[in-house]
């Protein structure tokens, strides 16, 4: 939200300094979004004859006019979010307000031109307030975020998804390990989220999480100084929204105004300012630990009214704490010590945007906006993993969009053309052998040392154009906003990996430190040219929107889209001939004469689904996608709406995933027990090798397998009728504008339904020689491991079906800040009845499930990733001697834990085990409560000091 008046003659300068957890926000304006704002209404007055109707931004001069139809109805779309003089001409009776529109917002503005304007007389100076618009009548789920929360409200990150969870429905998921946090709605995974910037998608196409260079990540997005308001709808949005079945984020940027603008902000703390964990308690010392943030910002006029410039930087520095123990009841290892303890892990982050806009003259906009951002850092260090082990991780992304918007008398058209460049570079922070101290079984780890594992090389490339037309009716049946638009996008995948890139060593710390009882090691297969995969996709959308005002009661949202995308690698991918003549073999454990894949198909497979010829896939063409919403304003005066909507939105398959029937099958690895003091090899097996301290070289490794390269292979299948991830939406609800205690509220009630359908899901195709999967007698614990493709090893099998179901209740209320009351409120409640069918809800592996044969065997269980209750309340009130204080509540019920249940059975033998959720006890499962205290001084020339303090 903008301040609401101006001096007209002052030029003032801003720069605002934050110390100890500090924040200041200027005042630049924000400019251009596609999906912008709409401001409609009816002249009252002027039925007879057309009304130009002007709104003029009173920051940067920014104005459209158009005429109103013969009824007196008017509609400016397409306006950038802000502070607007609406001003009315009819047969030379006039009218004016300021008024302010939201993101995203079509909010409705009655004029009455019989109505005598204020006038200023002589030089005296008029302050004119203007008046927040709110949108009762929209069917869509959401929510905005204003100026003033995220500039007030407390947070530690800068991120400015940070306030997204202030909108029932949405939470922000914290990772463990320091990553930024994940944005979800309901039981669906973050995939399925799309962020939208000055109307741009913003998806992340390669990895999983739904934003571009979000994955495992400490860093932001986007410069939370140059983002102005967002807005967050968690379902049956409009059918302008591509790529997304989960919640959408529609954020505007920041612009430079008339006036040259400067702010800067300094933010820092360290281990003295925060208190020491249980582990650092215990050790009796914190890890070193700091976190700096810092950042400025310009703006102003190139030419006044015409053309501004707006710059930001903003830098992340921080020393995380963690700690490093020894696992298995461990506390000390003689020569491991110091390797154990506190320590603490590196981040850095550089984030830039840049953006001009133009108006040249009453028509037409055009601007050009640059993103930069560089990261790099230490992370995968604590617990059982110490320093040598982690991984050194760069991540970066360039963006750049031009704008064009051409406005009409009852039409507007925008255009965007963008480019991006996205990559993701994990690398072991050691290149050595990795040294894992066990117990003796691999899976009781102890500590973890040498050279890790990971190395990856994942980006996305390319350039779009894409055009929306929004063309306002007044004379059919009713009042229509028809928008129209149709996308092109070129963009280039790259998923490179190999793990483990570092042979890893596994020993044990009963019987030898020095050598390892097993060994783990990847090598290329011969004979590739590039082991790469690369894919240059090509998507396709078109969509036709209909906003039709039946009558002052009655509002229809009518709508469809249709989204297509190709996908080369893996449409064209051939199945090796390798692995095509291993599945047609004589499977060694069955009777003489039945290939491997008749035991397939005796347990439910037919492999021929999953064998690719090259020429029989094809891209899904089944993206069409219904988006219907209607609206009931009881008496016509937007204050009691009732609302509902249906609509089915599809996301896309993440590439990692397509691309790994390549990117498996061309790094193998491999496993080999070695025979080590304690652990002495079996008669006649002939994985198990004796020990030498050469294959401490991975090129003597590499030797063992070079006569069979295939030898315990991992072979990934996917479906060739791989469908597309989507969601099936309905909301019923009612919002309203009620006076409580005096004061403006806005509230809202909706009963939510969303299901999920089609997210894909690796299972284990391995059969036994009578199709079977389990032992005989057992349901658990006995998969058949080891019984994979003839020749090669292990088969998984890539296939849609992971679902969820989400029967959410949403709770909204919200009093908005005004300069009379001084203060603002809101309170989101959402209770939550999910179910999934997955594993691991809100994992990295959640798409593997390797405990059954079929997703239908793993059942349906509780949302193990969402809870039943949560309250989000936030607060800011302008205190007495120019201090705010503001506050943020966050309370959640337990969320369910999944366990692996071997009591509750008939025969407690291990053998007949299930996945079974439980729930902690406790009313609250979560709970945060953030506050903050900010002073703010005006000094010389309209320098403007803000010191803020956040607990």
């Amino acid at each position: 939200m903008r301040s609401t008046h101006r001096e007209s003659s002052v030029l003032r300068r801003t720069v605002q300094c934050v110390l100890t957890s500090g924040l200041l926000c200027g005042a630049f304006s924000v400019h251009a979004q596609s999906t912008g704002g709409t401001l409609r209404g009816d002249i009252h007055g002027a039925e007879s004859a057309p009304a130009a109707v002007t709104a003029t931004n009173t920051l940067t001069g920014f104005s459209r006019t158009v005429q109103s139809g013969t009824n007196g109805a008017y509609a400016i779309a397409g306006l950038p979010p802000g502070t607007y003089r609406v001003d009315v001409n009819a047969a030379g009776q006039t009218a004016s307000r300021t008024v302010i529109l939201q993101v995203g917002q079509t909010a409705t503005l009655d004029l009455d031109v019989a109505a005598a304007p204020q006038a200023a007389t002589g030089t005296e100076t008029i302050t004119v307030t203007a008046t927040q618009l709110f949108e009762t009548r929209t069917s869509e789920v959401g929510q905005n975020i204003t100026t003033r929360q995220i500039e007030a409200l407390p947070q530690n990150s800068r991120n400015f998804l940070a306030f997204a969870d202030l909108v029932p429905g949405v939470q922000l998921v914290n990772s463990p390990n320091g990553s930024s946090s994940e944005l979800r709605s309901g039981a669906q995974s973050a995939n399925g989220v799309n962020v939208f910037i000055d109307g741009v998608g913003q998806k992340n196409y390669v990895l999983r999480g739904g934003v571009a260079a979000q994955t495992a990540t400490r860093g932001n997005p986007f410069p939370q100084l140059a983002i102005a308001e967002y807005r967050v709808i968690t379902s049956n949005y409009k059918a302008e929204f591509d790529q997304l079945s989960s919640a959408a984020v529609v954020a505007a940027t920041r612009s430079g105004t008339n006036e040259f603008e400067t702010e800067a902000f300094w933010d820092r703390t360290s281990e003295k300012w925060r208190a020491a964990d249980p582990i650092e308690a215990k050790a009796g010392e914190k890890a070193p630990s700091t976190q700096e943030q810092y950042g400025v910002a310009f703006g102003g006029p190139i030419i006044r009214d015409v053309m501004h410039f707006f710059v930001t930087y903003e830098a992340k520095t921080f020393d995380s704490p963690q700690t490093v123990t020894y696992g298995r009841g461990f506390t000390t290892l003689p020569g491991f010590d110091q390797f154990v303890g506190p320590t603490s892990t590196p981040f850095d982050e550089d984030l830039v945007f840049g953006k001009i806009d133009w108006s040249i003259g009453d028509a037409h906009l055009l601007e050009l906006s640059l993103k930069y951002r560089d990261e790099s850092e230490i992370s995968s260090v604590g617990g059982q993993t110490a320093d040598p082990y982690g991984t050194s991780r760069d991540n970066s992304e360039t963006r750049a969009d031009l704008r064009y918007q051409f406005s009409g008398d009852r039409f507007v058209n925008d255009a965007h053309l963008t480019y991006e460049d996205a990559e993701f570079n994990p690398r072991p922070r050691t290149n050595a052998p990795g040294q894992i101290l066990t117990t003796g079984n691999r899976n009781d780890l102890v500590l973890n040392l040498g050279g890790g594992r990971d190395y990856q090389d994942k980006a996305q490339k390319g350039w779009s154009i894409q055009d929306d037309l929004t063309f306002n009716a007044f004379d059919w049946a009713g009042r229509h906003t028809v928008k129209t638009g149709v996308k092109y996008k070129q963009i280039k995948m790259n998923a490179f990996e190999q793990q483990p890139y570092n042979p890893q060593f596994y020993y044990d710390i009963n019987t030898s430190t020095t050598i390892p009882y097993l060994v783990e090691f990847g090598a290329a297969l011969p004979g590739l040219a590039d082991p790469n995969v690369e894919s240059t996709n090509k998507q396709f959308g078109i969509y036709l929107q209909d906003d039709w005002e039946i009558n002052e009661h009655w509002l229809a949202n009518i709508g469809v889209r249709w989204d297509y995308e190709q996908t080369p690698a893996w449409e064209n991918y051939r199945t090796p001939a390798d692995v095509v003549a291993g599945i047609n073999s004589q499977d060694p454990n069955g009777p003489a004469g039945q290939t491997y894949a008749q035991t397939l198909a005796l347990g439910g497979i037919n492999i021929s689904d999953y064998i690719s010829t090259g020429n029989n896939r094809s891209a899904s063409t089944a993206g069409i996608q219904p988006r219907l919403g209607l609206s009931y304003d009881l008496f016509g005066d937007e204050r009691h709406v009732i609302f509902a909507g249906a609509g089915r939105a599809y996301d896309r398959n993440v590439f990692d995933y397509l691309a790994i029937e390549q990117s498996k099958g061309t790094f193998p690895s491999y496993s080999f027990s070695i025979d080590a003091p304690g652990h002495p090899c079996a008669p006649g097996d002939t994985s198990c090798i004796p020990w030498n301290p050469a294959y401490f070289d991975r090129n003597n490794l590499a030797a063992l397998v070079a006569s069979n390269p295939s030898f315990g292979r991992e072979v990934d299948l996917i479906n060739n009728n791989l469908r597309t991830p989507y969601s099936d939406q309905f909301s019923l609800g009612m919002r309203n504008r009620v006076l409580l205690w005096n004061q403006a509220w806005n509230t809202s009630a909706t009963v939510s339904y969303i299901e999920s359908n089609n997210g894909i899901v690796f299972l284990l195709g391995n059969r036994r020689a009578d199709g079977t999967f389990f032992t005989p007698g057992t349901t658990w614990g006995t998969q058949p491991w080891g019984l994979g493709v003839p020749g090669l090893g292990d088969l998984l099998i890539g296939k849609n079906g992971i679902e969820t179901q989400s029967r959410m209740l949403l709770l909204q209320a919200e009093k908005p800040y005004s300069n009379e009351s001084h203060w603002s409120a809101t309170f989101a409640y959402t209770y939550t009845n999910a179910k999934e069918n997955r594993t691991g809800a809100g994992s990295v592996d959640e798409h593997y499930i390797f405990d059954y044969p079929t997703v239908s065997d793993f059942g349906w269980h509780t949302s193990t990733g969402t809870p039943k209750h949560r309250l989000v309340a936030s607060g800011i009130v302008d205190a007495p001697w120019g201090m705010t204080f503001s506050a943020k509540l966050t309370l959640s019920s337990p969320l369910e834990y999944e366990a692996v249940d071997c009591f509750n059975v008939d025969v407690p033998d291990n053998n007949h085990c299930y996945f079974h959720n439980f729930k902690p006890s406790g009313t609250l499962g979560y709970k945060q409560l953030d506050i903050a205290l900010a002073k703010s001084w005006t000094t010389w020339s309209d320098l403007k000091v803000n010191l803020r303090a956040d607990v």
